[in-house]
């Protein structure tokens, strides 16, 4: 050993000693950390908010002029109520009942049109939270699709789909109920404030008085829940990610009878989730209590101090019934702006979630100055490629200098995890080299245009995944404007039109989920025809053959070698008997080439590639 470790130090400081420095000295600095963190995701919150109002501006302005104006009908009510009492009673009881009818009138016409602007409120509110919702539900499927392969593989599909449900919802509830609480209830606390300062300022400044432990204890609510919401957004989707990766794997976890062990997995991510939420409840139901505690024993002490003035006669009986019904209005809106809190935080949380995902980038991007491919003839170059997948992790391929002339068949054999595989989604450019360059027709793939690599190199994997929807438009996803007669003529040349014919509704059966109606064999067929009707210059197939049975094997093997003529095609297979067809073998092994030349040359050769056939072969006999 060149050095020593830190516990080999007298001077290095016992674990004791560390966690009383980390709290007497680093407790600051971490503050300083969450506070510059929780900064940085407000602001990207807000560019996220701000980019989604914008299309819907207009709307909102019109939404907020509509309950400005429901606003302002809805406080002249008290008003009218107090010059009932003191001006239109006092006239009926003289004979005269007109004043008091006109009061009346008014009041009932005020209540209506609150009603109309509430309503005009609702539906252009709503129309505008709607459009907004659909535009973010876009976004994250959209950037979801442009994101890199690495990305989905570090951020589990379980978590995207808690994006678009649980957090979208969030969202949904404050656009829908949150909103109209929020404006309802400012304006209204605003507009009371005023008339109860006008109505009598002695009483009024007794009432604001409460306003002071109101604002202490809702800075309070926002400080604790902002906590907890983020804590249920992150629960729930530990639970939705545990629900999908469980039935997506339904078929091991009843294999093996992972039943119990997944039923405690998710019980705990459950339990997590209803702690979150039960100690956001518990937040809210204190805000709420101290809320109404402050509000009657204001009420209470203006009804004291106001029944005192009117029985001295400094103040008239309608004023203090006024006063009164303005103080209800106005301690009202709390509850409705405690839920508003506890839906906009939330919602907060959410966006953060959904912020953080939008503002994720491809780390394949797209180049901003494409050069152009339009006809490509499919030579492959690796030039001193080397590749790692995280900085952290260990190098998978070593510097790779290779050359594949157009038209030339390559198989990749080698050992698991020899790197073979890495190199076809280098080809594929699902990934991007960690240094050095591959190139398609002496263009280096970063530079070329997404369509036209797309439509150069197409890849078959093990997987073969198909979408619900029928066998034809599997086919047919390269090309999406083929006619019934290439679709056919494609799975005929694979060898696949047999079998789709023999199916309930020929090319228009549907295939179902991930292609469950069809055997593992059948799909990789599809996947075949799929490729080859794509007709692409590079073809890589990684284990495309690893699902089929002898016979059909057979079958696709022949189809290959029509197929294949002419083009470019990688075969990265354990089957040897699909490695024979190819015009060239490279063994791989640790990130390198250790052996490349025709089939029949290294077999002869006697080297790792001869000793691989050699094993083959004793397994047919």
């Amino acid at each position: 050993m060149t050095g020593s470790t830190e516990q080999d130090r007298p001077d290095a400081p016992t674990d004791d000693q560390t966690a009383t420095a980390w709290r007497g000295v680093a407790a600051e600095d971490q503050d300083e950390l969450s506070r510059g963190a929780n900064l940085r995701l407000a602001a990207r919150s807000r560019r996220l908010l701000g980019s989604l109002i914008r299309p819907v501006r207009g709307r909102v302005a019109v939404a907020l002029v509509l309950v400005t104006l429901s606003s302002v009908s809805y406080l002249a009510g008290p008003l009218l109520v107090a010059g009932a009492i003191d001006r239109g009673v006092p006239a009926a009881l003289e004979g005269d009942p007109v004043p008091v009818v006109l009061f009346a009138a008014g009041y009932a016409v005020t209540n209506l049109l609150t009603g109309l602007f509430q309503l005009g409120f609702a539906l252009v509110s709503g129309r505008a939270s709607q459009d907004l919702l659909l535009d973010l539900r876009q976004r994250i499927f959209r950037h979801g699709q442009l994101l890199s392969v690495s990305f989905h593989e570090s951020y589990t599909s379980g978590r995207l789909i808690s994006r678009m449900t649980s957090d979208l919802d969030a969202m949904q509830e404050l656009l829908e109920e949150g909103l109209d609480s929020l404006c309802t209830s400012l304006l209204s606390m605003v507009g009371i404030a005023a008339l109860l300062l006008w109505l009598d300022p002695s009483l009024a400044l007794l009432t604001l008085v409460a306003t002071v432990p109101l604002v202490l204890v809702a800075r309070w609510f926002h400080r604790r829940s902002r906590h907890s919401y983020r804590q249920t957004r992150s629960s729930v989707a530990k639970v939705i990610v545990q629900y999908v990766e469980t039935m997506n794997g339904i078929r091991a976890v009843q294999a093996y009878r992972r039943e119990r062990r997944n039923d405690a997995i998710i019980d705990e991510f459950n339990r997590e989730f209803r702690d979150a939420n039960r100690r956001a409840l518990n937040v809210l139901a204190v805000f709420t209590g101290v809320v109404k505690w402050i509000a009657h024993l204001s009420i209470a002490s203006v009804l004291v101090v106001g029944g005192w003035a009117v029985a001295t006669g400094s103040l008239e009986l309608g004023v203090l019934t006024a006063f009164l019904l303005y103080m209800r209005r106005y301690y009202d809106p709390m509850d409705r702006l405690a839920m508003f809190l506890n839906s906009y935080i939330s919602a907060t949380a959410a966006l953060e979630k959904i912020s953080g995902v939008l503002e994720e980038t491809p780390s394949v991007p797209e180049p901003a100055e494409p050069k152009a491919l339009p006809a490509a003839r499919g030579r492959l170059s690796f030039d001193q490629v080397e590749f790692r997948y995280g900085a952290e992790l260990p190098t998978v391929l070593r510097p790779l200098d290779l050359d594949i002339p157009a038209g030339q068949t390559v198989a990749l054999v080698g050992t698991t995890g020899a790197g073979k595989s890495t190199v076809a989604k280098l080809v594929a450019r699902f990934y991007d080299p960690s240094a050095g360059a591959v190139r398609l027709d002496g263009v280096d793939l970063r530079d070329l245009a997404e369509a036209d690599l797309r439509r150069s190199v197409a890849m078959v994997t093990q997987e073969s995944f198909l979408f619900s929807g029928s066998v034809a438009e599997n086919i047919a996803l390269g090309r999406p404007d083929a006619t019934r007669a290439e679709i056919e003529h494609a799975a005929a040349t694979v060898g696949a039109h047999e079998f789709i014919t023999g199916l309930p509704d020929g090319y228009d059966t549907d295939v179902r989920k991930r292609g469950g109606r069809l055997s593992a064999g059948q799909r990789q067929l599809v996947s075949f025809a799929r490729a080859f009707l794509a007709d692409p210059r590079v073809l890589v197939l990684d284990e495309a053959t690893s699902s089929l049975d002898l016979p059909t094997e057979r079958a696709v093997q022949h189809a290959l070698e029509t197929v294949l003529a002419g083009r470019t095609a990688l075969i990265i297979a354990h089957r040897l008997s699909t490695v024979l067809i190819a015009d060239r073998v490279l063994v791989v092994d640790a990130g390198r080439v250790v052996e490349d030349g025709a089939p029949e040359e290294l077999i002869t050769a006697g080297g790792r590639f001869a000793g691989l056939h050699r094993a083959w072969h004793d397994s047919l006999v």
